[in-house]
């Protein structure tokens, strides 16, 4: 598995306080006794932070993916085309959306898919699917480290000497490779896993996924081109996810959370500024 880097903006994640609380939680008034128990405690990247599920299993994104456009190519004349119209929405709805993606910290990422997929997110309603997103966006973002390390991409707003959506990021993201987009990846796994848990709602799932991932873009933090790969990344993590067996049984685990809040009736709330911001779309992307 990739070393956590001190530059990378992974290991800031991890490091800033991934987690809160302890992982094994006792269960919620919400979630009846009868689902599965709690997780037994599971292999930390530090104290309170739990490590993946795949280790060095990792999907090899150098053998996955193509090179990034080259400089002066008509690819990243399409990446630059793309992020100058992306930044003419700093003003919009949007931007405030993809300002809160920014931040990969939990708990307050937990709970990106809560208004897509219908109900809350957190770790006191749903503890076990909480550990899920929390183990599965450590592989989601290592499995892009082959590539990012490899190639050494140049983000748009090193390029163009300009500002990202997230101050708090930038240090460790202009030493960190563009390519392809680890927050993408992340999300895109999310999205995926979400939508098999609850395929009633994947189409307003994997919807928020993709928004997720293009947020970056209006962000200023990546080109086009990571983006789209960055889902391909994602996707190979859950593939290789799904043969590993404690994984299938927290799929499970969450599963039954969220059929047991949906029966129970409790609904997102807070959802209409979501909803108003994805309504603005990127002019240009793919």
């Amino acid at each position: 598995m990739p070393a956590l880097r001190k530059a990378s903006w992974l290991s800031v994640v991890l490091l800033a306080g991934c987690a809160t609380g302890p992982l094994t939680s006792p269960a919620p008034a919400l979630i009846p006794t009868a689902l599965p128990p709690q997780p037994a405690p599971v292999p930390e990247l530090r104290p309170g932070v739990p490590a993946g599920y795949l280790g060095r299993a990792l999907p090899d994104n150098l053998l996955l993916l193509p090179p990034p456009p080259a400089k002066g190519s008509p690819g990243f004349a399409r990446d630059q085309a793309t992020s100058r119209a992306s930044q003419k929405l700093k003003s919009s709805p949007r931007y405030a959306l993809a300002s809160r993606d920014a931040d990969l910290r939990f708990p307050q990422v937990a709970s990106t898919f809560s208004c897509a997929l219908g109900v809350p997110i957190s770790q006191q309603d749903t503890p076990r699917l909480y550990l899920l997103l929390q183990r599965s966006l450590v592989d989601a973002g290592l499995a892009t480290y082959a590539a990012k390390d490899h190639y050494k991409r140049t983000r748009p707003f090193v390029f163009y000497k300009e500002k990202t959506c997230f101050p708090a990021d930038e240090a460790s993201l202009r030493t960190d490779g563009s390519y392809p987009s680890g927050h993408t990846s992340i999300g895109w796994t999310w999205a995926l896993l979400l939508s098999e848990l609850s395929p009633a709602q994947a189409d307003a799932v994997l919807a928020r996924g993709r928004a997720f991932g293009e947020n970056r873009l209006i962000c200023n933090a990546h080109w086009q081109s990571d983006v789209l790969q960055g889902r391909a990344v994602g996707a190979g993590a859950v593939a290789v996810l799904h043969a590993n067996e404690t994984f299938n049984a927290d799929m499970r685990a969450a599963r039954a959370e969220i059929d047991s809040l949906r029966g129970s009736g409790v609904v997102a709330q807070d959802c209409e500024a979501e909803a108003t911001a994805l309504k603005v779309k990127i002019p240009g992307v793919e």
